[in-house]
């Protein structure tokens, strides 16, 4: 078909079903799919029902979508992530389909409550944090935007963990997401490739040739994204593990069922779980696996399908552009390479420099220790092919740049530095913040950076206004569409027409009652989930995020404790109500993350069960945060929690999601922070600490730790009550060793913001007291930080990295 007369996926404006029509589709599936009857269906058979109903919406315009792709032959962006945080996937498609409130009455006239079906479908285990997240807002916004895409990863059978507590400490457990089945999937057995590990290379007539010792079978499995509106849909495909080798029936036969069943086991090891334990070098040797595995299967379904529409392999960039998220899938490179070069007899060279020309990598962190380094033992052991053409690149370059620092290399002290690695083998690197941009060119790629001036450019983060305010709060979106119109949630720069309103003291009154019902819905959510009663006109202090060092969950709960003496020492005092409320998992291995878990538990416990602080403070923390719990808190946020070391956190998504959301910050000049100080206004944002120079320049003092201490009565205070046992009285010695980090090894200074940090709390206190102050600050957050949107993310790495167009 001639590109100029392809027909667009879908109609600008998706026609909806009506109701009846909707409830005639869920009836179907519910006979014809489930195989029940409405007298005796459960809930779950309900969910499912409407699910395959809202997705054979999703079908035709995907498939649209993809013909659309192949007739104007537009180049594709695939999104490489070892995560993909998607959460709930039923409320989402809805959104975007605009048939949520078609979807509630068709489920009322069936006799069947909407939101128990809603909260019915389990969290996807895909990912852990801010990385999972991210990847899964660029899906929507590249969808969206309609922009041509495919995301991969491994369809984990159990993800990261199911969080529990037990006496305070962490308790990990599988996630079981996959027992039911999954409605928003579709299997492709054609979609299936053997996947190498181990074994040698020979040399056939100048051609080496690979022979892996191992091999399982990478299998897709497909998920449609629709974008707002239903215009365009892209493809999320997973890999799922399996054994090539069938079952062992012999074994079986005489008994040896365990070893009958062994190679089947190995195989599904490798998509079973994110992030296992690397402590041991099995461990380590699992992960590397893993992310070979996804990468490997995902760079040739990229070139098979390339193949499909065109013969010629050195037009691969003019119609591929393949992101890197993080350095897990940074074997991309070397994998490329070698299709290209051993598989389709490409001039080595060539390869190489084709290759880069395909593919890009965000980095997301300035923690060295973050930026993965394998063994090169281990790599060779494993992926011995790979390892000849990564020494290849890395001689190529010295040999290209002889001005080179010497440790200016992939290869280190007997490892292979990812980080390097993906650097090397990109056109474009990206940083995700201006600041976390700049940081990079100076500290972790410095030397990279000079030899390469070009190559590094940033992209702040966003995240998608779909699900992270017009899904997860509806009080404020109806409030917002009220005032200025619905536009808002496909172009988010129209907040900004809120910002006259932020005067207005009727508009701050239904801004005030949406924050409230918010905050009533959770109080009676924390008071069913985790038991305990909170005061929803209490301000809602609340700290998400993953349990690091670097984000510092440990000076708030210093904070808390020292607040918490206050109050006793002064109960008759005015103090203003808070609830502090924290989230987040610790990976298994991290021991002082989970020391530090442990702490807040039993703070929470002492806080809680203390009768003076009835009306005044309280600790909650419920176990097993995921997107799900996010989008109950965030929309009750009053005070959103960024307090990370200046210079370690990257950007940070959850800022730009409170901000969104009318909960202004407490928070250093770190990450997103300080774009969002900037757009919000410094006097809508609650500033303390030091800078990332400050921090660097404080690191020199190695007693710098134990002066902030000596010189802060309420700091030393509150880590003598930590270190007397006042919190672990059945334990008293259970914190000398935080605390001794505290004096002795304080590397991301939390005693040296302490002071500040308390300070700035206090004053939040006043602000908070005066409700008209603080609800125009909370409203001005929500008016300024429209740029912050996932679309404006992905716009920026269509024009900037990939050269992407798109289809609408």
């Amino acid at each position: 078909m001639n590109i100029t007369t392809a027909s667009r996926p879908v109609a600008h404006d998706l026609p909806k079903p009506s109701v009846a029509a909707l409830q005639g589709d869920i009836d179907r599936h519910l006979k014809y799919s489930l195989g029940k009857d409405a007298a005796h269906a459960s809930v779950y058979d309900w969910r499912m029902s409407l699910s395959l109903a809202i997705r054979d919406r999703i079908v035709d315009p995907w498939f649209a979508s993809t013909r659309r792709t192949y007739e104007l032959q537009r180049k594709r962006v695939y999104y490489l992530s070892m995560e993909f945080l998607i959460g709930r996937l039923l409320e989402d498609a809805m959104v975007n389909l605009q048939l949520d409130d078609i979807a509630r009455e068709a489920l009322a006239n069936l006799d069947v409550d909407y939101e128990t079906v809603i909260h019915d479908e389990p969290d996807a285990a895909l990912g852990n944090g801010g990385l999972g997240r991210l990847a899964a807002c660029y899906l929507e916004s590249l969808s969206t935007l309609g922009c041509p895409a495919y995301g991969y990863g491994i369809r984990y059978e159990h993800g990261l963990f199911r969080q529990r507590f037990e006496q305070g400490r962490q308790v990990e457990s599988a996630e079981a997401w996959l027992r039911q089945r999954n409605a928003w999937e579709f299997e492709r057995p054609e979609a299936a490739y053997e996947i190498g590990f181990g074994g040698h290379v020979s040399n056939d007539n100048g051609t080496a040739v690979w022979h892996p010792q191992e091999t399982v079978i990478a299998s897709g499995y497909d998920t449609p994204i629709i974008g707002w509106k239903g215009q365009w849909a892209n493809t999320l495909r997973l890999w799922s593990a399996k054994s090539t080798k069938l079952f062992d029936l012999q074994k079986f036969n005489q008994g040896d069922y365990l070893a009958a069943a062994e190679p089947e086991a190995l195989a599904r090891t490798i998509s079973r779980v994110l992030y296992p334990d690397d402590t041991t070098d099995q461990g380590k040797e699992l992960r590397l696996k893993q992310e070979y595995f996804f990468t490997a299967a995902s760079v040739r379904d990229i070139v098979r399908r390339f193949k499909s529409e065109c013969s010629d392999l050195r037009q691969l960039a003019d119609r591929v552009a393949i992101q890197m998220n993080d350095t897990h899938p940074a074997i991309a490179g070397p994998e490329l390479v070698r299709i290209l070069h051993d598989d389709n007899r490409m001039e080595l060279n060539e390869a190489v420099d084709l290759s880069q020309a395909c593919l890009s990598y965000t980095n997301h962190t300035l923690l060295p220790e973050a930026l993965e380094r394998w063994p090169e033992d281990m790599m060779r052991r494993v992926l011995p092919r790979h390892m000849d053409l990564i020494e290849h690149i890395d001689a190529r370059h010295a040999r290209r740049h002889p001005e080179r620092p010497a440790h200016v290399a992939i290869m280190e002290h007997g490892a292979v530095k990812m980080g390097e690695l993906a650097f090397l083998t990109s056109h474009r690197v990206n940083g995700v913040s201006a600041l976390h941009t700049n940081l990079m060119k100076e500290s972790v790629f410095g030397d990279l950076h000079r030899l390469h001036p070009d190559r590094i450019v940033s992209q702040t983060n966003g995240v998608t206004p779909r699900r992270w305010l017009w899904s997860c709060n509806r009080p404020l979106s109806r409030l917002i569409t009220e005032t200025i119109g619905g536009g808002w949630v496909g172009d988010l720069d129209r907040l900004d027409d809120l910002t006259p309103h932020a005067d207005d003291p009727g508009f701050l009154e239904k801004f005030a009652a949406a924050k409230r019902q918010n905050k009533v819905a959770l109080s009676n959510w924390l008071n069913e989930a985790v038991g305990v009663a909170v005061n929803p006109d209490a301000m809602f202090d609340i700290q998400i995020k993953r349990i690091h060092e670097y984000k510092r969950q440990l000076m708030n709960i210093l904070e808390t404790i020292a607040h918490w003496a206050a109050i006793r020492e002064k109960p008759d005092a005015d103090w203003t109500p808070r609830v502090k409320i924290f989230g987040g998992k610790a990976a298994p291995g991290y021991a002082v993350a989970k020391e530090i878990i442990r702490l807040i538990n039993d703070v929470a416990t002492m806080v809680n069960a203390d009768p003076l602080m009835e009306g005044r403070l309280a600790v909650v923390y419920p176990p097993n945060y995921n997107v799900s719990m996010a989008e109950r808190l965030i929309p009750a946020a009053d005070l959103s929690e960024q307090i990370s070391t200046a210079g370690k956190e990257a950007s940070g998504t959850g800022n730009m999601k409170f901000a969104m959301n009318g909960a202004p910050t407490i928070g250093t000049l770190d990450g997103a922070n300080v774009e969002i100080r900037d757009r919000v206004g410094a006097e809508n944002f609650f500033l303390f600490g030091l800078t990332a120079a400050e921090v660097e320049q404080r690191r020199q003092d190695s007693e710098h730790g134990r002066k902030a201490i000596e010189a802060s009565p309420r700091l030393s205070g509150a880590l003598g009550l930590i270190a007397d046992g006042t919190f672990s009285p059945d334990e008293p010695e259970r914190y000398h060793r935080l605390v001794d980090q505290m004096y002795n090894h304080d590397y991301f200074l939390v005693c040296s913001d302490f002071d500040a940090y308390y300070a700035m709390q206090r004053h939040v206190d006043g602000v908070f007291n005066s409700r008209d102050t603080w609800f125009h600050v909370a409203a001005m957050n929500t008016a300024k930080v429209g740029w912050f949107s996932s679309d404006r993310a992905i716009r920026g790495y269509m024009k900037e990295i990939w050269d992407a167009r798109s289809a609408l």
